[in-house]
């Protein structure tokens, strides 16, 4: 069974653009990026779009669908009335390159400054993990860097100056991910706090409800790592094991 529905989708440049309204077929079973490449093949070959596996894994066709962040891939027609105007738009956060198509660069340059894995002392072969610990940060490698969580954190969504002190929950979910590895020896806690501006961070959860891989980012890594910084600098009996010498591997001292 097939439908005409009425679409309204961003068509311009980083300098100027405007929505733009068609009326395309629509068959059932379909998702939003299948009307996308409808429009593509009929009335707007021009129409540039990023997206690659077209099953939710790769997190290329990141975009708003009437407001809201989403993949194109994984929003599906049905959850649409057939009469409702739908309307297609690039991530806000990011600069628009061309229609629905951003330069999400700012990502790959965070990713850059967060300190790979460091193991210390310790050699291939001598460590060993509790089933625990793997299953604590495992949930986090699900990401597909889709980066909705980035565009929907009003930190640097409605705050461009932000960008350069805040990684954004995609990457503070990282930095939670090595703190929680048992060998990994840096102290992540410093890191998230100084150099990648965890302390912006409100735990809105708005990060959370957009994850299409449902990452519990709030709850599993940044709350975690707020507490864990708070436990560092604020904690008496931390303070207390500092001047006794008690100094955990990868732990500043803290300060009297």
């Amino acid at each position: 069974m097939s439908y005409q529905a009425k679409f309204r989708v961003w068509r311009g440049d980083d300098g100027d653009g405007e929505l733009v309204d068609y009326t395309i077929e629509v068959n059932e079973g379909e998702v939003v990026l299948d009307i996308i490449h409808r429009l593509q093949a009929t009335q707007a070959p021009d129409l540039a779009v990023r997206w690659n596996c077209k099953a939710g894994k790769c997190g290329s066709c990141s975009a708003e669908i009437n407001g809201m962040p989403r993949l194109l891939c994984m929003t599906r027609m049905s959850t649409f009335t057939e009469d409702e105007t739908i309307t297609v738009t690039p991530v806000r956060t990011f600069p628009v390159i061309r229609d629905l198509v951003t330069d999400v660069s700012f990502n790959y340059e965070k990713a850059r400054e967060i300190p790979s894995f460091d193991p210390g002392d310790t050699k291939p072969g001598e460590f060993r993990m509790m089933q625990q610990d793997v299953e604590r940060s495992q949930e986090f490698r699900k990401c597909i860097e889709c980066f909705l969580c980035n565009n929907v954190c009003h930190v640097i969504r409605d705050h461009e100056e932000n960008k350069p002190e805040f990684a954004g929950p995609r990457f503070l979910m990282r930095i939670a991910e090595l703190e929680m590895h048992p060998a990994d020896a840096a102290d992540r806690r410093r890191i998230a706090q100084d150099d990648h501006g965890l302390g912006f961070c409100n735990i809105t959860k708005c990060c959370t409800e957009v994850c299409p891989e449902h990452i519990k980012i709030t709850d599993n890594a940044l709350i975690p790592m707020k507490e864990r910084v708070a436990g560092q600098r604020y904690d008496p009996l931390v303070w207390l094991g500092s001047k006794l010498g008690i100094v955990r591997k990868g732990q500043d001292t803290p300060s009297a």
